[in-house]
């Protein structure tokens, strides 16, 4: 069982969406393959809730925002996240588990509960990279990569909102990890002070797509650096096809949260 945010993909946990700081001092010199094991051994907090807005632009501009509280837990190496849909009555306690496993071999376990037709499905790995509930990302972005399945190269040294970063390019090594998440490659910037990946551009396997991920506010809750919003936006060339925008609210850590709480009885039970 799962608990850290996506690390890699920006999400985790989302959740993940909480980020903190390791300590390195600026005359270290890291290769690309260093600096991604700080961002996936940094403290993210554990025992965390937090209530999430999802707000949803399509590429004519129409809006629709979706209203969501979640739960994350550490359970050993691994991860564990729930999250409940609250609003609008359409989705309204459509539930979402993850297992996130530490160990790489392992495929992570995902669960979606589908209230109006009482039935709870299972991800399966092929379809992973599809989209999150109309949202721009997808279960994969949910959970954590394992450093072991990519190549990491450093590109260049840059600056993003007047914050020195890397930026660093990953490669999955197989078929099979490009087709769990749907990427054929990425590209992510990871600020020097806190390692805290800031920004990701992702080419979509199928149909020419791009997917951009920015944070766009961070800040420290209880001493852990923690995205409270993100935006996700899907390309084509120069059109935008579709935009996400995830905000974060009244995050909390160290809250009284048992290992048996991240079950499919209580993914079914709701909220």
């Amino acid at each position: 069982m799962p608990d850290h945010p996506p690390a890699m993909t920006l999400f985790a946990t989302v959740l993940a969406f909480v980020l903190a700081l390791p300590g390195a001092t600026p005359a270290e010199a890291l290769t690309a393959r260093e600096i991604m094991q700080r961002v996936d051994d940094r403290d993210d907090g554990d025992n965390s809730t937090m209530d999430m807005d999802m707000l949803l632009i399509d590429k004519r501009g129409k809006q629709r925002v979706r209203q969501l509280r979640s739960y994350g837990k550490d359970i050993g190496p691994d991860t564990v996240s729930l999250m409940f849909f609250r609003s609008p009555a359409d989705v309204k306690d459509t539930g979402f588990l993850t297992y996130d496993y530490d160990e790489p071999a392992r495929d992570d376990d995902q669960w979606l509960y589908l209230p109006a037709l009482k039935k709870t499905k299972r991800i399966a790995s092929s379809d992973k990279s599809g989209s999150f509930m109309g949202s721009d990302m997808s279960y994969a972005d949910f959970s954590s990569i394992s450093l072991e399945l990519y190549d990491f190269e450093l590109m260049k040294e840059t600056e993003i909102g007047g914050h020195a970063v890397w930026q660093i390019e990953q490669t999955a090594r197989s078929e099979a990890e490009m087709e769990r998440t749907g990427y054929s490659r990425s590209v992510v910037w990871v600020r020097k002070d806190n390692f805290v990946v800031v920004r990701s551009l992702n080419w979509l396997r199928r149909g020419g797509k791009l997917k951009y991920v920015d944070i766009k506010k961070l800040e420290q809750i209880d001493g852990i650096w923690t995205a409270t919003e993100i935006h996700a936006t899907t390309r084509q060339g120069k059109q935008t096809l579709h935009k996400t925008v995830l905000r974060f609210l009244n995050v909390r850590f160290d809250q009284d949260l048992e290992a048996d709480f991240f079950s499919i009885r209580r993914l079914e039970k709701g909220l």
